[in-house]
């Protein structure tokens, strides 16, 4: 396969399509923030936590054991994903449990874990 097949030869400018999708364009703000989102979730450690949140609920300890990682690592990248609103996080007495902070960020994760199961 020729690298120089998936390339455009023509210059035809198809204005329907090009003015639907500018009309549809998030602002900059808006992608700033995905970017910064997807950037967010792009840390190994940090895309390990979200996956035992997606679990269950837990706290700093039990996330620390199954990561195998130190409590203080743990609360390092909890609290970038808790300022990020990727995670929340509940107070029981003395412990304090993190979930995923809502549906968004659980089927966002869910389906980037599926996409990636898909393609092996």
């Amino acid at each position: 396969m020729s690298k120089n097949e998936f390339i455009c030869d023509c210059n035809v400018i198809h204005q329907d399509v090009v003015d639907n999708t500018i009309k549809q364009m998030p602002d900059a703000d808006t992608f700033n923030k995905l970017a910064e989102f997807f950037k967010i979730i792009g840390d190994t450690t940090r895309t390990k936590i979200l996956f035992a949140l997606d679990q269950n609920e837990m706290c700093v300890c039990d996330i620390a054991n199954v990561l195998g990682m130190s409590k203080s690592s743990i609360s390092h990248q909890l609290g970038t994903l808790r300022r990020s609103g990727i995670v929340k996080c509940r107070k029981s007495g003395k412990e304090v449990f993190y979930m995923l902070d809502d549906n968004h960020v659980k089927e966002v994760f869910e389906i980037g874990i599926e996409h990636i199961e898909h393609k092996k």
